[in-house]
């Protein structure tokens, strides 16, 4: 099997979308699979972080891939003996949070064409399974090709007006680009909603499957997106419904 391509992206910021990436990976890896995280949030990154490097400084990034600098495996970080994984692989490819690095690939722009020969180019090298893609917010050119490459996207959501209208215009949006599997998670579910009810009612509106439905856990305002949750607490919630996500991938759900 070549490596896949899943993109989580989600029409505003604050939903959770990165931890759910940074997770998503590991709950992968844990389970023997090859993974690689790209954050293409070039504007506000931040995914490092959750893997406790947000202090460090970092060699190269997917910045410096884009300028032409360096290869995409040269800002690909192996996380694994790091985070006590032992049977997958895991690696990191983070965006710069240089203010310096960030103004001026906003200005300056780049070549998306570079940013796809970037997925395909790490999953040849790393020899992947999935390429987890955590998208910048809302709808542009990266969020439109990670999209428009990708075997799995799930969009992330709150139970909240603007979220759910952002999240019919972006399945409208996947739909027209043919992407094969699509699924919605509820994320921050706070305890008054009933799983059952926003099941049958988010399926309805969008006609689109509910992967999971993540409820607002303490340990999540405790971890504070300081560290990754599931190789923590492997018995959470939490955990618990990042794996039902992982199973979707795996195709068994």
């Amino acid at each position: 099997m070549s490596g896949r391509i899943v993109s989580i992206h989600s029409f505003r910021g604050g939903t959770g979308k990165s931890n759910i990436s940074a997770n998503l990976a590991a709950v992968a890896a844990l389970a023997g699979k090859r993974v690689a995280v790209m954050d293409t949030d070039v504007a506000s990154p931040g995914i490092h972080v959750i893997f406790g490097m947000g202090r460090e400084k970092l060699q190269y990034t997917l910045n410096d891939y884009l300028r032409g600098e360096c290869d995409i495996t040269d800002a690909c970080i192996d996380m694994t003996r790091r985070l006590g994984i032992r049977q997958g692989k895991l690696y990191l490819i983070p965006s710069s949070m240089s203010a310096n690095d960030i103004t001026r690939i906003l200005r300056e722009g780049y070549e998306v064409s570079d940013l796809r020969n970037g997925f395909s180019e790490v999953i040849e090298a790393r020899d992947l399974d999935y390429l987890i893609i955590d998208t910048h917010p809302g709808l542009d050119r990266e969020t439109l090709l990670s999209m428009a490459t990708a075997d799995f996207l799930f969009v992330v959501a709150r139970i909240d007006e603007q979220d759910l209208l952002g999240t019919a215009a972006t399945l409208s949006v996947a739909r027209k680009l043919q992407v094969p599997d699509i699924r919605i998670i509820v994320n921050k579910k706070p305890s008054i909603y009933e799983d059952r009810a926003i099941l049958s009612e988010v399926e309805r509106k969008f006609r689109t499957k509910v992967a999971t439905i993540i409820p607002l856990v303490p340990i999540l305002i405790e971890a504070g997106s300081r560290y990754i949750v599931t190789l923590k607490h492997p018995d959470n919630e939490f955990t618990k419904r990042i794996e039902e996500v992982y199973r979707v991938m795996e195709g068994e759900a």
